[in-house]
């Protein structure tokens, strides 16, 4: 399917949300209207980058009109390829034991359970993100494994972390993925289903955040499922996260296409998205944890221009980034072994 500039515009400000997140500076007796705007970008950039996670699902697998059949067949199989690969490069730069908490292990999962799901309608999926805010919370907490500090040990025990530990619990982050499939379905390209979107998110934004703040007023600031704090994945945050990342994608669809040239750099940042985020990782390995436990306002500067350069640069000679290359390679690959194409496909390719 044709690309859509302002997704890509949303998928780079996720990149560099997270960046800012990771190495940006931190200093909590600042209360500039700078360092507030620094500060939006934690734990919202990554809800962000798993909403357009679902969004990109639902692109893969027909867009506005999910694909049947044998089509659906193959999509599966590419999501699922796509899902191992990722997984293997998020523990790969996990064993680069940075101070970051790598998202992609919880992406690749979050990947697997959105092949089960590819044929839902707009109002099933809705439905589905709705449950899993609502409960998922809870239900990890009542499990046990939510606390920050958990000690887990053996693959099961990783694996139940990924599900519903202290850090990207899937069974609640796939309330993002849930709710960008059901975005993913809809005309991106009408500038109703734009308003639509933008009215949706500020409801969401505003009734998250807001409801969140009553509950910790009446709960106490200490109440693990009233809070409102960066990856707390409460109800309420989910909500709000949600909201944001409505808004950004509302907003940057419609920009995209008065001012597409103005934007391209922050585009090709999402184009290669997959790239830029591990490459980013690495470098903080080779540099050092200071730059995450000490940053500064110069080596975060820095990392942003040169992510936005070394992306713009290689996206407009280059094309394709070389991690997108090699999922869009393996995926095609084990889609083509899997469920071949029919023969009388086999010239359209």
């Amino acid at each position: 399917m044709e690309r859509l500039t302002g997704i890509d515009v949303a998928r780079g400000l996720a990149v560099l949300g997270m960046v800012t997140a990771h190495v940006g500076p931190d200093d909590p007796g600042r209360t500039s209207p700078a360092d507030r705007l620094l500060e939006l970008a934690d734990g919202r950039s990554s809800a962000l980058f798993v909403v357009l996670a679902g969004l990109s699902l639902a692109l893969m697998s027909g867009g506005r009109v999910p694909l049947g059949g044998r089509d659906l067949r193959r999509s599966r199989v590419r999501v699922a390829a796509r899902a191992v690969v990722v997984l293997l490069v998020g523990l790969v730069l996990e064993s680069l034991d940075t101070p970051i908490l790598v998202i992609l292990p919880t992406y690749a999962v979050l990947f697997l359970a959105g092949c089960v799901v590819l044929r839902w309608s707009t109002r099933a999926l809705v439905v589905a993100a709705v449950a899993f805010a609502v409960v998922g919370p809870p239900a990890r907490e009542a499990i046990g494994l939510a606390a920050p500090g958990t000690v887990v040990d053996g693959f099961g025990d990783e694996l139940a972390a990924l599900v519903v530990g202290p850090h990207y619990p899937a069974l609640v982050w796939i309330a993002y993925l849930l709710a960008g499939l059901a975005l993913g379905r809809q005309d991106l390209a009408s500038g109703a289903v734009q308003r639509r979107t933008a009215l949706v998110g500020t409801a969401l934004t505003v009734g998250g955040y807001g409801a969140g703040h009553l509950a910790s007023l009446l709960l106490g600031d200490d109440a693990a499922l009233a809070s409102t704090r960066p990856h707390s994945s409460t109800t309420f945050e989910v909500v709000g996260n949600t909201g944001v990342a409505l808004l950004v994608v509302a907003a940057c669809l419609a920009v995209a296409v008065r001012a597409p040239r103005a934007l391209a750099p922050v585009a090709a940042v999402g184009a290669l998205a997959f790239t830029a985020y591990t490459v980013q990782i690495v470098v903080v390995a080779a540099v050092g944890p200071e730059i995450v436990w000490q940053p500064l306002l110069t080596s975060w500067l820095a990392f942003v221009a040169g992510t936005v350069l070394a992306c713009w640069a290689w996206r407009t000679w280059l094309g394709r980034g070389p991690l997108e290359r090699l999922l869009h390679g393996v995926s095609t690959a084990v889609a083509e072994r899997v469920v071949p194409r029919e023969p009388a496909d086999a010239g359209t390719r």
